[in-house]
């Protein structure tokens, strides 16, 4: 963790902005005079959340989309994703060619940190509260890939150079405290940020919303963990108690795209077109799975045609981990992310333009959140009315309307909620083709925790009903942090189940 301390500055420098949405994504600062200690915090909150945004949207929806059943490769992308393919933990670990999730988790963390002491300093309740809440956020994110980290003794810099871990029910508990502190900050706050607030432009409301959203999704992580079940109800009585409610938006970080190299929105930029128009390596790489295509066929889901590209007037997809050339499995004969290339120059269903929002939480998950709870017992409300809601708001993201026609979608026999004989599985598994290629991660983590869908294992694996369930400690803990990660356990292995993990 002691590589990160020396990377905060390098990460102020490269996305301090100022207010203006399009001077925003410009670079302000002399990189060989970094001056971060006098950035205000107009500059450093759009800066930190556009970093959030284009980590949720690369690096978590590669490994979610790889993990969580959707996505494979064509046979131009056999040599591509190889260490999620095949589950190489090493490799995922490694310093150089692995996976920085550990490191670009802790390195936001590190900048919100810069926001939350200054936001004191300053009396700046609104900054702190965000800060607080967006920490949350991304610790939450290290508990689900490694489970035991640093909390308390993180973020401190030359200060702790060996940072003490904590158990991740522990850090869990600690960051809805966070989260409940944060929205206290944001309500009582008397300076608000405005355009700087580029998630939702300095409205109290939003921020409690998204924060009670956060919360929710974090307490049905543990949902199968009996002995939390009296933690769970007290956090959710104060949610309840607290009265904003979730987000009745999507929840979109949009600074103000440029059609400029790096300025893109990173979905658009990372698995379509650059900036002069020409796909880029992942457009003919990644490919739907066959298990994606036929959870949307088996329900007559228009959402498919609507994502995806047709071959020869069909749907075609990929094996995930398969490692063989096959030319069923060519990028010609498979079935592409669909944008406006594809769908006359109009906004498709992911892939809408170089300048679309960036979601953090879709308005789709967060009533399926909601309808989980209530199917729970846990919040009181309609599950037929929230259920459609959820389905409603995927479809009007994907379509790009107000109001699509969801009537005979709904009635169809595998996704009618009312027939379903298990309420749980039917709203995870329409959750699940609701967050296709938007928030894909959210997919690995409900397969862990319940199983659902039942997508097929890697082509690659040794045993067909092993999944990973965590990534290693990186090499960079192992080299600069090694008595505490040797504290934890066995770290050779990607088969030890992270604490809210109770299958």
């Amino acid at each position: 963790m002691r590589t990160i301390i020396f990377k905060i500055g390098l990460f102020a420098i490269v996305l301090t902005a100022a207010v203006s949405c399009n001077d925003f994504l410009d670079v302000n600062i002399d990189p060989n005079s970094p001056v971060k200690e006098n950035l205000s915090l107009h500059a450093k909150l759009p800066a930190a959340l556009v970093v959030s945004a284009h980590y949720e949207a690369t690096t978590l929806n590669q490994i979610g989309g790889m993990w969580g059943g959707y996505w494979g490769t064509s046979n131009e992308g056999v040599n591509a994703f190889t260490a999620l393919k095949m589950y190489n933990g090493p490799a995922i670990r490694d310093t150089r060619d692995g996976i920085a999730v550990w490191e670009s988790t802790y390195n936001n963390l590190l900048y919100y940190k810069e926001i939350l002491d200054q936001a004191n300093a300053e009396d700046a309740r609104f900054y702190a509260g965000i800060a607080k809440i967006m920490m949350a956020h991304h610790y939450f994110t290290l508990v689900d890939f490694y489970n035991n980290v640093p909390f308390d003794d993180a973020l401190k810099g030359s200060a702790v150079l060996h940072p003490r871990y904590e158990a991740g029910q522990d850090v869990y508990q600690k960051s809805i405290q966070l989260i409940n502190d944060g929205i206290e900050d944001v309500k009582v706050a008397s300076l608000l940020p405005t355009t700087d607030d580029v998630l939702f432009r300095g409205d109290k409301v939003k921020w409690a919303r998204f924060g009670n959203t956060l919360k929710l999704r974090a307490l049905l992580r543990q949902s199968e963990i009996a002995a939390q079940s009296s933690y769970i109800a007290d956090e959710v009585s104060k949610i309840v108690q607290e009265g904003s409610g979730f987000i009745l938006e999507d929840a979109q970080v949009n600074p103000g795209y440029l059609n400029t190299v790096g300025k893109m929105n990173p979905m658009y930029e990372t698995y379509y077109r650059n900036n002069a128009g020409v796909a880029v390596a992942n457009y003919a790489n990644i490919r739907p799975t066959n298990y994606l295509i036929s959870m949307y066929k088996e329900r007559n889901d228009p959402r498919l045609a609507q994502i995806y590209t047709a071959v020869d007037g069909d749907f075609k997809g990929v094996i995930f981990g398969n490692n063989t050339i096959d030319n069923a499995y060519a990028a010609q004969n498979t079935s592409a992310l669909k944008g406006p290339v594809e769908n006359a120059n109009s906004a498709a269903g992911v892939i809408k333009s170089f300048s679309q929002a960036t979601v953090m939480i879709s308005l789709s998950e967060a009533n399926f959140l909601q309808a989980e709870a209530i199917a729970r017992g846990w919040i009181s409300g309609s599950l037929e009315q929230v259920y459609r809601s959820a389905v409603q708001a995927s479809f009007n993201y994907l379509f790009n309307v107000s109001n699509y026609n969801i009537d005979t979608y709904l009635t169809d026999r595998n996704v009618d909620i009312n027939n379903a004989t298990n309420k749980i599985e039917r709203i995870i598994t329409q959750k699940w083709l609701a967050l296709a290629g938007i928030n894909n991660m959210q997919a690995w983590n409900d397969h862990r925790r319940l199983g659902y869908p039942a997508f097929p294992n890697s082509a690659t694996a040794t045993n067909p009903t092993t999944f990973p369930l965590r990534f290693m400690y990186p090499e960079t803990e192992l080299n600069t942090n090694n008595e505490m990660v040797v504290a934890q356990g066995d770290n050779s292995i990607l088969s030890s189940r992270v604490w809210w993990d109770a299958q």
